[in-house]
């Protein structure tokens, strides 16, 4: 930068200054300590705190004038001396306190003031990690990202697991805990719910005022720190729910920000989202296009964050997205298209991907908004993937019936592939669908205590065999009965029950199998990696496919859905061989079947197979070796 920082207001204002929190909030610039925020409309600002008694003794000076204000002093600070600090500004006859949205460390719960915190010089021990990223995860011509496996376990950090008193464990503490665990039970990322600095635990960390800022439930940014080159020094890649459609109406927050509307829409029709409580951000103004995608930079440059899940993106994308009629006001065309969060969600991953290419943009969009996933420079919105929700929605459903009227849903099971490849998908299993009243994953499944073990176990082998990258929530994988509860710990005692455990195990061992399974992940998006056999078995309660890897090769994926077992079922097949088991959720007696010349299902060739009850089974082929004469 330079000394007057010129360039910076003036990229600012332009809404292409994506480095901010370089400028704004708290530094220490030539032996001061400067603090800088924009209050376009206001008529005074001051920075009051634990230094001047609060009071009005350091003024700030507009130095642009569409809002930038800045003070200087001579304050010295040392960061464990937790020294608070907050804006206060006034607009005519009012005046708002305010923490600062480019704050780095904010307080909490009651505790509404940022601190003043200049982050430390980490010493990061993930180089390895990420070098190994630039070949693994990265969006260049080669785009390897979408021939990888990519296995997420969803946590959110306040509820994983809880000291004996109820009380949070911290960044490091998790941190030691939930690396081993989560590379012992073969995920390959976690997904953090949001952690930027929330009042409400209640809001799973969705309603923010620090953006800047990781909660200070688990300690402070260092320790958040250790967290993600911990994941690292064990391979596990760290991505972080990120939410740039809305922000909390807490008094301290952005809400109003310089006593009149300033980081949120000005129109009473797109200012307020009336379910959540909360306030839209504008994002076709540019300082409030500065200030986001200075955050995601942030996160990804700051943290070594390798991937953000963009939340809420139809909330953004639709003007009458949860309105009624007369609600919203149409598009210049008519439509009900928000163009500006269109342009914004381009501009944002245009300039992530230009300074990391190597990094992960997941849209969590509910609807069937076209080349979501497909590049800028082609039309699309240039995320890299986007949550499949019919998929979940369906297959939920699915299962959640009684085996003998399935035949009835059969379309539940097999929908998703006229849809799958038109998009790059994440199945995902989230924390949206184990909470309030729609019972916790293995809750959902039909039939007796056993027959729940039983479907999950399918159900889980027929997500990890089915195209798209996979997401499951924690809990799910050891089946957790009770809903997820964000105020107390995971139910870890259920380990401790037989068949808890054992559907523990399983899921490592399938998560594991998936790994090391390459047909399953290296052409996840298009139909040369995908075959049906059976689709259309709706009577038989079955499905059968194959997965093609990038040399050919295939495996063969048979579902059972029924509660009956199929005894000899008759399945063609690509060639003449010999066909063996190689996972199962119920493994066989007889592990390899031989093909006959009796073709079916379009093959010249067939095997027997003996699937039981709510069961899957994978099988991989071997030519027959002919004898040279």
């Amino acid at each position: 930068m330079n000394n007057d920082f010129q360039i910076e207001k003036y990229l600012f204002h332009q809404g292409t200054y994506f480095r901010a929190y370089e400028y704004f909030g708290v530094h220490i610039e030539d032996g001061m300590t400067v603090f800088r925020t924009w209050a376009p409309n206001a008529d005074a600002v001051y920075v009051a705190g634990d230094f001047n008694g609060w009071g009005d003794s350091l003024p700030m000076t507009r130095i642009t004038d569409n809002g930038i204000w800045e003070a200087k002093t001579d304050l010295y600070f040392d960061n464990g001396w937790r020294m608070k600090y907050k804006y206060v500004i006034r607009n005519g006859g009012k005046t708002v306190f305010k923490a600062d949205p480019y704050a780095v460390f904010d307080g909490t719960h009651n505790e509404t003031a940022s601190y003043l915190y200049v982050l430390p010089d980490f010493g990061w021990e993930d180089a390895d990690w990420l070098e190994c990223r630039k070949t693994a995860i990265c969006e260049n011509e080669g785009r390897p990202a979408y021939t990888a496996p990519i296995n997420i376990y969803e946590v959110h950090l306040g509820s994983f697991m809880r000291r004996g008193d109820g009380t949070y464990l911290t960044y490091r503490e998790l941190a030691d805990t939930i690396a081993p665990y989560v590379k012992r039970m073969g995920y390959t990322h976690i997904e953090i719910l949001p952690v930027a600095e929330h009042p409400l635990d209640e809001s799973w960390g969705y309603q923010i005022c620090g953006f800047y800022a990781p909660t200070s439930r688990f300690g402070e940014p260092s320790d958040f720190m250790y967290f993600v080159n911990k994941m690292h020094k064990y391979g596990i890649g760290v991505i972080m729910d990120w939410v740039p459609a809305h922000f909390s109406k807490d008094p301290h927050g952005l809400i109003e920000f310089d006593g009149s509307l300033c980081y949120e829409y000005q129109g009473e029709d797109r200012k307020e989202h009336k379910v959540w409580g909360t306030r839209f951000f504008d994002v076709g103004r540019e300082e409030v296009q500065s200030f986001l995608i200075s955050n995601a930079i942030y996160w990804l440059s700051v943290y070594h964050i390798d991937g953000l899940r963009v939340d809420a993106v139809a909330s953004m994308l639709y003007l009458d997205f949860d309105r009624k009629p007369g609600e919203w006001t149409p598009a210049y065309d008519g439509s009900n298209k928000n163009y500006e969060a269109i342009a914004f969600f381009k501009k944002l991953n245009t300039a992530v991907f230009e300074r990391f290419n190597d990094v992960l943009m997941i849209a969590e969009e509910s609807s069937d908004w076209p080349m979501l996933t497909k590049p800028v420079y082609a039309g699309g919105l240039g995320f890299s993937f986007k949550w499949d929700m019919g998929f979940m929605n369906d297959t939920l459903y699915y299962f959640s019936k009684d085996p003998v009227y399935r035949k009835y849903e059969h379309n539940r099971i097999t929908f998703s592939m006229m849809y799958s490849f038109s998009e790059n998908y994440i199945l995902s299993v989230s924390h949206d669908e184990v909470v309030h009243g729609k019972k916790s994953l293995i809750d959902k499944m039909f039939g007796t205590y056993e027959q729940k073990f039983d479907g999950l176990r399918c159900y889980l082998t027929y997500m990890m065999c089915h195209p798209g990258k996979k997401l499951l929530f924690m809990g799910s994988e050891y089946g957790q009965f009770r809903e997820w509860d964000c105020t107390s710990s995971l139910e870890w005692f259920m380990t401790g029950f037989e068949k808890h455990s054992q559907l523990w195990m399983f899921t490592a061992a399938l998560n594991h199998f998936y790994l090391q399974t390459k047909q399953l992940w290296e052409r996840d998006f298009g139909w040369e990696g995908f075959k049906w056999i059976k689709a259309d078995a709706a009577d038989d309660n079955a499905a059968i496919f194959l997965r093609y890897a990038a040399d050919g090769s295939f495996v063969l994926c048979a579902f059972n859905f029924s509660a009956s077992p199929l005894s000899g079922y008759k399945t063609g097949v690509p060639g003449p061989g010999a066909y063996t088991e190689i996972f199962a959720t119920v493994p066989s007696e007889c592990t390899t079947v031989f093909t006959s010349s009796d073709g079916c299902d379009g093959f010249l060739s067939s095997v027997l197979l003996d699937l039981p009850p709510l069961s899957a089974s994978v099988y991989k082929y071997e030519p027959i070796k002919r004898k040279i004469q």
